[in-house]
């Protein structure tokens, strides 16, 4: 019988790894917190109505790329491609709209894609909202926010600021109507994509991958020809705020982010590290959403970030650690049916006085040198030994594994009294 695998796109992500996802995991909801952003928990699974009204019916994800079935009711049900649709239902619904709210949430999302280096069918992603709020200092502090966020996660360096404004619903359709009438005169030489989006999401076309079409916008008409007068004032204020926190950026002309209920401010934090999958973090001011979807006319402004692409950021940059997991600070080990006795209630006991350290208790037996040697491998910086001499003397043999942790003798170990292991331990990781 063959061994069950992992659904194609859909990885495991293992202990060697998670300690990775947990720094950005920790890093990010401490930012968030002192931003004044309160978390928020989300569904899986939403009904399929609220991403073809929210992200739109012509969009790549909603034709082609969703987890969409019909539940045992007959209830047609979607796998979340996305976080902002959910978050601004369950606002609706649970009336938080009636101030100004902050909101982030964390999870995975699903898109039936070609898997390839960080983008998988799931992934995960961290997004931030912000409602009630419309003026253009409430883009900015997101756009300072992630910036910091980069600071603190030692990528700074390694991603680039692209903003671009895509105006009003009404601005946008007649740059759209523009753009349809130049690309159709030149439809031959468009990209297959391309040409399959030309009357259904034309926008689309201006993120297209093919050089060919790249090269063929570059006579294109621009988005900045045609916005209204509001959104050219937000801006260009928004770029004031920018320079004056000393944020470098790139106006992008072609950025227009590819869902349907973006307007105005747009945004994208991208990489020239990680090949093709250049984005790390996106978003934009989407106005119009909460009523699109039944609440009252709210403003609204957020982004999200992919958590795969983050960590491959900071291992391909060197801003993580790569050497072996720690998984104890202090590992136990015991020979004996006394001194394991001993031992698992010192331990106990330990785990009480000091909860801030990870301590394991070694299991299942075998010699003092085998135990040993995976007290080592656990990444502790000392060894606790119990033996029928420590029972009987009611002392510890602490055993230094890593240079420099701490106090002992030549031979890197010293034998303490049991009741000062605690003491010991404190003035160890004290350093």
């Amino acid at each position: 019988m063959s061994n069950i695998q992992a659904i194609r796109g859909m990885n495991d992500i293992l202990p060697e790894d998670t300690r990775h996802w947990r720094h950005l995991e920790q890093t990010v909801s401490r930012l968030l917190a002192s931003y004044g952003y309160g978390e928020i928990r989300l569904p899986v699974v939403e009904k399929t109505e609220l991403f073809k009204r929210s992200i739109g019916e012509v969009t790549d994800i909603v034709e082609k790329e969703m987890y969409s079935f019909d539940d045992r009711n007959g209830e047609n049900l979607t796998l979340r491609p996305e976080g902002t649709a959910g978050c601004v239902r369950a606002a609706i619904q649970h009336g938080l709209l009636g101030v100004p709210q902050r909101l982030w949430y964390m999870g995975p999302m699903f898109r039936y894609e070609r898997p390839q280096k960080g983008r998988q069918r799931q992934f995960h992603q961290i997004g931030v909202e912000a409602f009630g709020i419309a003026s253009v200092d409430m883009d900015a502090e997101l756009i300072l926010l992630t910036a910091r966020l980069w600071r603190q996660l030692g990528l700074a360096d390694s991603v680039e600021l692209q903003i671009n404004s895509i105006g009003s619903s009404a601005a946008r359709r007649a740059y759209r109507a523009a753009l349809v009438d130049y690309l159709t005169s030149h439809q031959d030489a468009l990209d297959e994509d391309s040409q399959r989006r030309l009357h259904s999401n034309p926008l689309r076309i201006l993120d297209s991958k093919s050089p060919q079409t790249q090269a063929l916008l570059d006579a294109a008409p621009t988005m900045a020809d045609y916005l209204d007068d509001e959104s050219r004032t937000d801006f260009s204020r928004l770029c004031e705020f920018l320079q004056a926190a000393g944020l470098p950026y790139v106006i992008n002309p072609r950025l227009v982010r590819g869902l349907d209920y973006y307007n105005k401010t747009v945004f994208e934090w991208v990489t020239d590290r990680l090949g093709s999958q250049n984005a790390v973090c996106a978003g934009g001011r989407y106005d119009n959403l909460v009523e699109q979807l039944g609440g009252k006319n709210t403003p609204g402004v957020g982004f999200a970030m992919g958590m795969e692409r983050l960590v491959l950021l900071m291992l391909e940059t060197g801003a993580l650690d790569q050497s072996g997991q720690v998984l104890a600070d202090v590992y136990a080990v015991a020979a004996g049916d006394r001194a394991q006795s001993t031992a698992l209630a010192a331990v106990e006991s330990l785990r009480d006085s000091l909860p801030d350290l990870a301590i394991v208790q070694h299991t299942g037996g075998g010699s003092f040198k085998s135990q040993l040697k995976k007290a080592d491998k656990s990444g502790a910086r000392v060894a606790l030994i119990w033996g029928e001499d420590e029972v009987s003397t009611q002392t510890v043999t602490v055993k230094h594994l890593r240079e420099g942790s701490g106090q002992g003798d030549r031979s890197g170990q010293q034998t303490v009294p049991g009741q000062q292991l605690e003491a010991t331990l404190r003035a160890v990781f004290a350093d």
